[in-house]
């Protein structure tokens, strides 16, 4: 056990031998850390946290009440082979929020990024890939082999489908089944998900140009109407396009997927 003269840890907290608890990391009532996990500078567990398996979480992240961290996955192949779980810097993990380890056919790792919002009582499973600044909303499951792009934000009591992808800057209405790859910068909504359009509200947000709004716009009217199938439209376009970001739908349309696309109605 390595724990940092300059970190706090409470007298009902248990840190078991191994675990490396950095500089400026506060542990609170009862919460338990297992041997194989690292804990970054100025990480913070609030009380009855529990982190364990080979974890390691990043510099500043906090982690709330009743949190579950690092726990085996929830996978019947799941035979106990070694397996991880990286978080990135500055998440907010909230209560009862869980997130397990990846499993070894899923490639071993379940990876969340920087800055994220996780929101009390959201689900992360195996081997999900979570990008930089995602927001995951009360009450949400983001289940195994998923892959979330940065800049998404998937509404309360969602539930995301096994191998889903979710491309940068889309945003997940609430209440909302996902069972199919969703664009970059989509709108999605409805019990069973449908593309309803462009996260038009997060764009202007992030002061994204009025003229790659609108190429937006047009290439989503394209993948719409045009002809051909979705993945032909999508070809077409990228070969008559000049906006970075009509070209990321692109490369994620045309990228390796083992599931369909949620089209546009």
């Amino acid at each position: 056990m390595a724990i940092s003269p300059s970190a706090q840890v409470h007298a009902t907290a248990v840190v078991d031998d191994g675990a490396v608890i950095s500089d400026g990391c506060i542990i609170g009532p009862l919460c338990v850390v297992g041997a194989q996990v690292v804990l970054h500078a100025n990480v913070e567990l609030k009380s009855h946290v529990v982190v364990t398996g080979e974890t390691e979480v990043g510099e500043g992240t906090t982690v709330f009440s009743f949190a579950v961290i690092g726990e085996v996955p929830q996978d019947l192949k799941f035979k106990g082979e070694n397996t991880r779980l990286s978080i990135g810097k500055r998440n907010r993990i909230r209560e009862h929020v869980t997130v397990n380890a990846g499993t070894e056919g899923g490639g071993g790792v379940t990876k969340i990024g920087d800055d994220g919002l996780f929101m009390a009582g959201c689900h992360i499973a195996h081997d999900a890939v979570i990008g930089d600044r995602v927001i995951v909303v009360n009450s949400a499951a983001v289940a195994g082999h998923c892959v979330i792009e940065d800049d998404v934000i998937i509404g309360g009591l969602c539930g995301i489908h096994q191998w889903v992808r979710i491309g940068k800057g889309a945003i997940i209405g609430a209440v909302t089944m996902v069972t199919n790859d969703v664009i970059p910068y989509g709108l999605v909504q409805g019990p069973r998900g449908e593309l309803d359009g462009l996260n038009l509200v997060g764009l202007k947000r992030r002061g994204v140009a009025r003229a790659d709004i609108t190429a937006l716009r047009a290439a989503f009217q394209m993948l719409a109407q045009g002809e051909g199938a979705f993945q032909e439209r999508a070809k077409r376009l990228g070969e008559e396009t000049d906006s970075a970001y009509v070209e990321e739908i692109v490369s994620f349309i045309l990228g390796d997927s083992g599931r369909s696309f949620l089209t546009p109605r």
